[in-house]
């Protein structure tokens, strides 16, 4: 059994080795060689890998659904910088901004296809795993767009907030596991369980990741990014159900406003509310539920210490 560092190392080596981008033309192909090198965690695949392993050795097939995973993970990554406008992305400039919009529309529609290529050389459980992809795919554009839409809505409740990142993040977690546990020979009952478990670790990791933004930021560096942007987040609408009129008109007004200096009032709102205590609960809800689902799945526990070591690190984050 390997850790998920050893997977990382070993996933980044195939990356390196079989990117399957072709030479020409560049103006294509160079921008998505810049993007998948650039970084990032590699959860995506690298969990897709652990969730193989334990049914067994590792598989060929594992490591195609991995490419894969990772390829329509940064996909949508660069559709996302252009709908959001971003500049940067893991620190590093962003393909539309440095290739120009097309380059950018081009390079994920490109990355989204090859993604496809890497499932058609699957030779087992096959039309299992390309009828979860699909659906999950079409699940993330879906919460991408209900993202989009919450922007322009101010009725947006906590239940579709809930729906949104669980679309939009969390199933693409739960795709990942899902695939790389059917591919090591699971029963559609232990695909699932895993499958559950990704999904409720998306959303706690989500939910964590707001409270994280308004309340854990580094030292030196200016807490609540998505206050001053006005993000629709569980803090913020959980303050609002919460809230009495004064507070409420108080939100109101600090929401007509983008600058930094409305972050303290607006973090003292979600704790004179409670939406902080809300959300960290929210956090331990969706944590219990994916370590139940783990724990369910017909699996000897000692060959699911690595998923759930991974799980508690990921969930224990203070930055």
């Amino acid at each position: 059994m390997h850790s998920f560092s050893e997977l990382v190392a070993l996933f980044e080596t195939r990356l390196n080795n079989t990117l399957p981008f072709p030479e020409r033309p560049e103006t294509l192909y160079e921008p998505c060689r810049y993007f998948m090198g650039i970084g990032g965690k590699r959860v995506r695949p690298v969990i897709c890998l652990m969730a193989n392993e334990l049914f067994g050795d590792i598989t060929e097939d594992a490591y195609r659904a991995a490419m894969g995973v990772e390829l329509f993970h940064n996909f949508t990554l660069i559709h996302d910088d252009i709908m959001d406008k971003a500049p940067l992305r893991r620190g590093q400039t962003t393909v539309h901004t440095r290739n120009g919009l097309t380059a950018g529309i081009l390079c994920g529609d490109v990355m989204a296809i090859y993604a496809y290529e890497q499932l058609a050389h699957i030779k087992t459980s096959l039309q299992q795993v390309l009828h979860l992809f699909n659906k999950t795919s079409i699940e993330v554009c879906e919460g991408q767009q209900l993202d989009m839409d919450f922007e322009s809505r101010n009725d947006v409740t906590i239940e579709e907030y809930i729906e949104m990142i669980t679309l939009k993040t969390s199933v693409l977690l739960a795709c990942s596991l899902k695939m790389g546990a059917l591919l090591g020979g699971a029963t559609e009952g232990n695909a699932d369980k895993i499958y559950e478990f990704g999904k409720n670790l998306g959303i706690a990791f989500q939910l964590q990741d707001d409270y994280l933004d308004a309340f854990g930021a580094e030292s030196g560096k200016i807490p609540g990014g998505d206050i001053i942007a006005n993000k629709k987040t569980y803090l913020l609408l959980k303050a609002m159900e919460n809230a009495n009129d004064l507070q409420l008109t108080a939100i109101n007004a600090l929401l007509q406003r983008d600058d930094e200096s409305k972050v303290p009032a607006m973090l003292s709102l979600f704790a004179n509310t409670g939406a902080d205590v809300a959300c960290r609960d929210a956090v331990a809800h969706y944590s219990q539920l994916a370590f139940n689902s783990l724990e369910e799945a017909a699996v000897q526990s000692s060959r699911k210490k690595h998923l759930h070591d991974l799980a508690t690190y990921l969930l224990a984050r203070e930055k």
